[in-house]
């Protein structure tokens, strides 16, 4: 590989990362994601939120890995979870988000790569989508905690950047 200036660790990384993504169903990650917010959640809110996935999310996508799911399949996520059409379409959820994070200071990599603005070297992706993934994840964290405040009923306000 080295002699094709391909470096052997890189392309370790890059299959250890797409194994797990493999592994990383719309239900396991849903799943945990529940078990981590729900203590702090009423537990008719938390019983309520769970129905709704194992209803009708998790029956359509919930086996799917996470690198798999696409746009449209995610809109229609939306829809089934009662947005209607003239509420929200699949590019201002996008645009929006984009919009925000970036006012907000996180990664720009990291943002282009959870919406989905992929690389198009397959090592490099794999690769990218390790490296980000921490960042990724406090990014769409600090993103619900914001769409649940606003929910709820707060003052709109700007979400934190990673610190």
């Amino acid at each position: 590989m080295l002699a094709n200036g391909i470096d052997p660790s890189d392309t370790r990384k890059a299959q250890k990362a797409a194994a797990t993504e493999e592994t990383e169903t719309f239900e396991v990650i849903a799943r945990e994601w529940h078990a981590k917010f729900s203590p702090s959640w009423a537990s008719s809110h938390s019983g309520k939120i769970i129905r709704r996935l194992e209803l009708y999310i998790f029956p359509w996508l919930g086996s799917r890995p996470i690198k798999e799911i696409t746009a449209p399949e995610l809109l229609s996520a939306l829809r089934r979870m009662g947005y209607a059409k003239d509420e929200m379409s699949g590019h201002g959820f996008r645009s929006m988000a984009s919009t925000l994070l970036n006012e907000q200071g996180w990664n720009r990599d990291a943002i282009e790569r959870q919406l989905a603005h992929s690389e198009r070297n397959s090592v490099r992706a794999a690769y990218n989508y390790a490296e980000f993934m921490p960042e990724r994840k406090r990014m769409m964290q600090s993103w619900a905690d914001y769409l649940d405040g606003l929910k709820a009923g707060a003052r709109i306000i700007p979400i934190r950047a990673a610190g």
